[in-house]
């Protein structure tokens, strides 16, 4: 059976040792960027290789174009992937420990170059603690594999095409940020305030349940029931602080049965670098 959304730990646990499986450990700390890797290092899932969101899940930031964490060259990225030991066949596995997000960007940026079977774990590393499974410190030296893309394409989607679809009927842009950062109205990262205009907000922690986990499939789609409303060929496009967060929102929105959408990787950090492009604050949705 292959898992393209979330797994749980059972499952994972009764499948960790499958030679085609492999896990990754994305915690990480925004105002500590080695906070996940000496998490890891001091216990973690047996055999999970890590995954740091500045060095592997991120290109070089070039002031004043990019935003915080833009997304690698491809052949970068598959290159690491190889090292991790992940073919094109493997099963893949990414959790942290704050609900999703980091393991999320992953997630999506291996369905970005094609790969099927990747999944996040519902409950991240505290919910693998709550079941009691075991944990580990030893640090595995992962077996080489070789990777082959297939790039999808619509799955990015660059500055210059939101600025082409600003107003174009056809296209939603969805806001994963807290809402005081959407509505301009607090805003502790970045140097400007406020959001895209026209995108709507939904906030990715409305994603998930009190205790961390994702929401039923039911439930996320009773969330993500307004965007229904909208044409069939209506193209959903998510965008967050950096293009981590949105990852959150796009693995619901698939796990809860809807379209894929498309995601603005740039994000707010990037789009805020050229001050022609326009910003709205505001309050509501």
């Amino acid at each position: 059976m292959a898992y393209t959304t979330l797994i749980s730990a059972e499952d994972l646990h009764r499948n960790l040792n499958q030679d085609d499986w492999i896990v990754i450990d994305c915690r990480f700390g925004l105002g500590n960027t080695e906070k996940g890797r000496e998490e890891y290092q001091a216990s973690h899932i047996p055999g999970a290789r890590y995954a740091h969101l500045d060095e592997d899940l991120s290109g070089p930031i070039i002031p004043g174009e990019t935003g915080r964490h833009p997304l690698p060259d491809i052949s970068s990225f598959v290159k690491q992937l190889a090292h991790w030991g992940i073919a094109n066949e493997t099963q893949v596995v990414a959790y942290d420990s704050m609900g999703g997000p980091f393991a999320a960007r992953l997630w999506w940026m291996l369905k970005w170059l094609g790969h099927e079977n990747v999944a996040v774990l519902d409950g991240g590393f505290p919910g693998w603690l709550n079941k009691g499974y075991a944990t580990t410190d030893v640090i595995s030296e992962p077996v080489p594999a070789s990777y082959t893309p297939s790039v999808n394409p619509n799955r990015a989607v660059s500055a210059e095409e939101v600025v082409q679809n600003l107003d174009h009927a056809g296209t939603l842009l969805i806001d994963a940020r807290a809402e005081q950062r959407y509505a301009g109205i607090h805003e502790p990262i970045d140097p400007v305030a406020g959001h895209i205009p026209g995108a709507l907000s939904f906030p990715f922690k409305g994603n998930l349940t009190e205790d961390g986990y994702f929401k039923s499939a039911e439930q996320l789609q009773e969330r993500f029931h307004a965007l229904s409303k909208h044409s069939p060929n209506t193209k959903i496009v998510c965008y967050c602080g950096s293009g981590v967060t949105a990852a959150h929102n796009i693995l619901a929105m698939v796990h809860a049965g809807l379209p894929f959408p498309g995601m603005y990787a740039g994000s707010w950090s990037e789009w805020i670098t050229d001050q022609n492009r326009p910003i709205s604050k505001n309050t509501g949705k």
